[in-house]
Parts: structure tokens; sequence; C-alpha cells
């Protein structure tokens, strides 16, 4: 959390430093469109509207990857359970088994007469 403070802190005074050694006043067309500040501020809404255009792009992938994921934990779930359930199965067969060997052993033998 304090490594992300004081990340943006020294992002911010980079984009201040930036904007007073950028101060010139530039015009801007685009078809009907004129817009005129200062460099600083032109080049940063452009920088910004790069990122956002490319968040956009990145949105459907990342949601797509999150969905994957969350079936692929539920069908690691599935399988866990299903082990420990093959699991505890197969201990009662094995403690079954051993338990029906001991009564047998243990009976004594009748005399044949």
């Amino acid at each position: 959390m304090q490594l992300q403070l004081i990340a943006a802190i020294i992002v911010a005074i980079l984009g201040v430093v930036f904007a007073l050694q950028n101060a010139v006043p530039i015009a801007v067309s685009f078809l009907t469109w004129r817009f005129e500040s200062s460099l600083a501020l032109v080049l940063l809404i452009t920088l910004a509207l790069g990122i956002l255009m490319s968040l956009l792009v990145s949105v459907p992938s990342i949601i797509r990857t999150k969905k994957i994921i969350s079936s692929q934990k539920k069908k690691i779930q599935k399988l866990e359970n299903s082990l420990q359930r093959e699991s505890e199965s197969k201990t009662r067969e094995e403690t079954g088994i051993k338990v029906e060997e001991e009564i047998e052993n243990n009976e004594p033998e009748l005399p044949l007469e």
C-alpha cells in the first residue's frame, strides 16, 4: 500500500515537471473541430485516451479468462470431493476386510466328533 502511494506521488511530481516544461500553447485540428491548449495537456489527454482504449479492448479477454478460471476451480473442487469419497470408501472396505479376517482367525475351532 505504501509502495503504491510512493509510486503515485513520484508519477504526480513527474507529471507536474512535464507540464511546466511543456507549457507551449498549440492548436489541434480534427475535421471541423479545433482545440488550443498547452502541449503537456494535449499529450496527457492523448496518453489517457490511449490507456482507456487499450483497457476497453482487453476487457473481454479478462472476463473470458476469469470465467474459465472459475469453471476450472469448480471442476477441481468436484474432483477433490470425488477423490475424498472414493478414498474414504476404500478405507472402509479395507477396514471391513481386516475385521472379518480377525473374526475368522479368532474363532475357536470346534472339535470334530
